[in-house]
């Protein structure tokens, strides 16, 4: 069954810019190890310190494949050190959806 891994991140409003960056550098990694990277979704109007990102997968197995390819992947370390170096990331939500109507 297909699965969408829905991330809410609490980031710090100060550090956008480097959530940002955080998050330009998944968009060639994630999908070199595995994921199917919808998008990361950044504040614009509104509340200015919740940030999203949604990864979809065949399954949970594919799910749990990616997250041993992620640790083995230097780009992917660099980056979650990027993240704890700045602590721009505040909080750290996972979510794991299946879609119930396709849309068309």
């Amino acid at each position: 069954m297909p699965v969408t891994v829905f991330i809410r991140y609490q980031i710090d409003p100060h550090r956008r810019e480097q959530f940002e960056q955080y998050a330009t550098r998944w968009l060639g990694i994630i999908p070199r190890c595995g994921g199917d990277l919808i998008g990361y979704f950044m504040p614009h109007e509104g509340t200015n310190n919740i940030a999203f990102g949604l990864v979809s997968f065949d399954s949970l197995a594919s799910y749990e494949r990616y997250r041993a390819t992620l640790r083995s992947d230097a780009e992917a370390r660099a980056n979650f050190a990027f993240a704890e170096e700045h602590k721009f990331i505040l909080a750290e939500e996972r979510t794991f959806l299946r879609q119930v109507v396709a849309p068309g």
